[in-house]
């Protein structure tokens, strides 16, 4: 893997000078562009995700379409589980849906450790052609243990995680068993991204802040921290998010993250506070804002921007996905003010 001084974005991760504030946004890829609805087809994701060609695609249309400064890959935090077997689909509308919930010790046996070669050599090669492809950083991902593990258990996608907090406290050893499978397949996922050519990832806890800070800290930091941990050894930057996180920030950044994905509840300025200073933040405009007249999202992007105050280490994000409504003229028009923007301050050297 080739790595990229000139990368804006690789060098926010790491909190360095650059000039450019860089950004990407979560879900670029997807049903919000015309040419995703094009090509894409019918059928579940994961057949999309297991066709290189199609994912390869779908990864590089926003990249061509918005000049952002980081393509993520095209694929799910589910992908791994769904790939060894456990048993679930991606149902449009809906999201991950478990034909047999993760009740009892029983259902760990349905967790055998994954080899990313064999089980999801799809994968591999869609990295593979986008490395190829691409001259700017490819982002991989995994989900967090927390969040897989709760879809594992209720079965689909939640609201007030009844079954996956009964079981972590009623059944705590059951449930670090669990999470601590999760990581491993988390870690065998992520490793062999990176070693494809992926050059940053994201750990995607994107439920954790349905857990109170004391909850997060004993039942889902400890696993989304040993997979942080395993990653480090790769020296590539890593980027932890979640929505409705705003209290977990210190939290999260201990678990081992470079970059703390901030959603659009809190001020970026705020969220500062929350982190260590070496730390970098990445965020954080409200989604929903994007439906507005543009003068409306422009102040909105000037208001992340200027909160900011010219701190290195800043990736500029949505505070959660692109809307599948989005009129993607109106992304085009906010990269195009960011990339405006300097992180240098006026009159400075």
């Amino acid at each position: 893997m080739t790595a990229r001084p000139d990368s804006p974005f690789l060098a926010a991760c790491r909190s360095e000078p650059h000039d450019v504030t860089p950004v990407w946004f979560m879900r670029q890829a997807g049903r919000s562009l015309p040419e995703y609805r094009e090509v894409r087809g019918e059928g579940s994701i994961n057949d999309a995700i297991a066709n290189p060609d199609l994912a390869t695609e779908i990864t590089l249309q926003p990249i061509r379409r918005y000049g952002v400064d980081a393509a993520i890959l095209y694929s799910d935090i589910v992908t791994p589980a769904h790939a060894i077997g456990f048993g679930l689909d991606v149902v449009p509308g809906v999201g991950p849906v478990v034909e047999k919930p993760f009740s009892s010790s029983d259902d760990l046996r349905r967790l055998r450790p994954l080899d990313p070669e064999a089980d999801t050599p799809y994968v591999l090669e869609t990295i593979d052609n986008l490395v190829a492809e691409l001259d700017i950083p490819l982002i991989g991902f995994a989900g967090a243990p927390f969040t897989v593990a709760s879809y594992l258990v209720e079965g689909r996608p939640s609201r007030t995680y009844h079954r996956t907090k009964t079981m972590m406290k009623a059944t705590p050893d059951l449930w670090f068993a669990l999470t601590d499978r999760l990581a491993d397949l988390a870690i065998a996922s992520l490793e062999s991204q990176v070693a494809h050519g992926a050059e940053a990832i994201q750990l995607f806890d994107s439920w954790a802040g349905a857990l109170s800070v004391a909850d997060y800290e004993r039942y889902a930091m400890p696993a989304s921290a040993k997979v942080l941990d395993a990653i480090g050894a790769a020296g590539v930057p890593r980027i932890h998010f979640g929505v409705g996180t705003g209290e977990l920030l210190g939290s999260m950044a201990a678990a081992g993250a470079d970059v703390v994905g901030v959603d659009w509840r809190i001020p970026l300025d705020v969220a500062r506070t929350r982190v260590p200073a070496d730390r970098a933040l990445q965020g954080n405009l409200d989604p929903a804002i994007l439906g507005a007249p543009w003068e409306v999202v422009r102040d909105e992007v000037d208001a992340v921007l200027n909160a900011n105050a010219g701190h290195p280490g800043h990736i500029f994000n949505l505070g959660h996905g692109v809307p599948p409504d989005t009129d993607p003229t109106v992304l085009e028009r906010v990269v195009e003010r960011v990339h405006a923007h300097r992180t240098t301050p006026a009159g400075a050297s």
